[in-house]
């Protein structure tokens, strides 16, 4: 559970559409994401998670509707804009500088600040999250493993001091302990600093685990939201994303009693 939450939005988009050419991908998404929390969009794969985020930060270009980030209209703005306005996102494929230093690789997440001592603090606390980031400090990035490399992606996010932080699929291609201690990071992240974050996975159980609200996203609409604590409980989401049909729940535990008993 993240720390406590403001009912005002510092991220809002209304009926946002997105699309590749002549494909549809987004279709008429409203979410909103209040100060202080983790929100999280599910979905299978191919539902156009990351086409949610792109949009956000400017990767893409909206065909309809809204976006508005603390307040102000950032629809279509420029990416290195929207870095400016402290939104952060961390790609889904992590998309580390594979040729420059642990190290520089960080820096370049900061190259919008002109407050040195605050780098340097934000440097040693990312070192403080990850301390394998600090024995590899001095190695070419692409020669971290994925996991490593992941969160490489998001302390450099980090550097950039942020309101915001666009999550892409952190559990992408980690092993089931590797995906536990990257999420744990990111809770520490928010409630330790207060860094609000959308958050796009797959890993569904992780996800609601770790959020405060969440979206369902099914051929690119919002089909269902609620709190994390009710999407938990209900069938949809126990069935399709959970993996927890109720009959084989019941059936599991007959098993389990009946071995018991031999």
């Amino acid at each position: 559970m993240s720390v406590a939450t403001t009912d005002a939005p510092v991220l809002k988009l209304l009926n946002v559409e997105s699309a590749y050419g002549p494909i549809k991908a987004i279709r008429g998404v409203s979410l909103q994401v209040r100060r202080g929390e983790i929100a999280t969009v599910l979905g299978s794969n191919g539902a156009d998670k990351t086409t949610i985020l792109k949009t956000i930060s400017g990767i893409i270009d909206p065909r309809k509707g809204s976006i508005e980030f603390k307040g102000e209209d950032i629809t279509a703005k420029d990416p290195a804009y929207v870095v400016q306005q402290g939104l952060s996102h961390v790609p889904e494929g992590r998309e580390v500088f594979a040729l420059l230093s642990v190290r520089d690789n960080l820096l370049m997440g900061a190259y919008t600040r002109k407050d040195r001592d605050g780098v340097a603090r934000d440097m040693e606390l990312v070192f403080n999250y990850f301390p394998i980031l600090r024995e590899r400090a001095a190695q070419d990035a692409g020669l971290l493993s994925g996991g490593q490399q992941q969160m490489l992606a998001i302390s450099r996010a980090l550097m950039a001091n942020p309101d915001l932080i666009l999550l892409d699929e952190p559990s992408l291609g980690l092993s089931p302990k590797l995906t536990k201690e990257i999420f744990e990071i990111v809770v520490r992240i928010n409630r330790e600093r207060g860094t609000t974050i959308l958050l796009v996975e797959q890993n569904a159980n992780m996800a609601l685990n770790a959020s405060d609200y969440g979206y369902v996203l099914e051929n690119g609409r919002i089909v269902m939201e609620d709190t994390c604590a009710n999407l938990r409980e209900k069938d949809d989401i126990k069935e399709f994303y959970l993996g927890m049909k109720e009959e084989g729940v019941r059936a599991d535990r007959r098993w389990k009693k009946k071995k018991n008993w031999r």
